[in-house]
């Protein structure tokens, strides 16, 4: 859990993906950096601590075959809690409040 923690820990979103070529992963980086934040990705298949990574980030909740997305040092969860909290309309106060993005004026 240390290494999940440290790496967090230094970003405002981080998106753990199983590979560069998740199309999920793909989709909810698009979804939060279209309100102007940058995420940190780290490509599990890249990481030499990967069981370890992997354990944590299961021991969070996090579904094998998805992303695991933090925001401001919480686990949000993957692609369905990330739309969740978009539909509710969410997602951009917990991107303001961490940091992640300074202005929103919407649309």
């Amino acid at each position: 859990m240390a290494a999940v923690t440290g790496l967090v820990a230094e970003n405002p979103v981080v998106i753990f993906s199983r590979n560069i070529n998740c199309p999920m992963t793909h989709t909810v980086n698009s979804l939060i950096t279209g309100f102007g934040a940058n995420p940190v990705l780290y490509y599990l298949d890249r990481m030499p601590n990967r069981p370890q990574i992997e354990s944590a980030l299961a021991q969070l909740g996090r579904q094998q075959n998805e992303p695991a997305v933090f925001i401001g040092q919480q686990f949000i969860g993957g692609p369905t809690e990330v739309n969740s909290l978009l539909l509710r309309n969410e997602l951009v106060p917990l991107l303001l409040r961490s940091n992640a993005i300074w202005v929103w004026r919407g649309a």
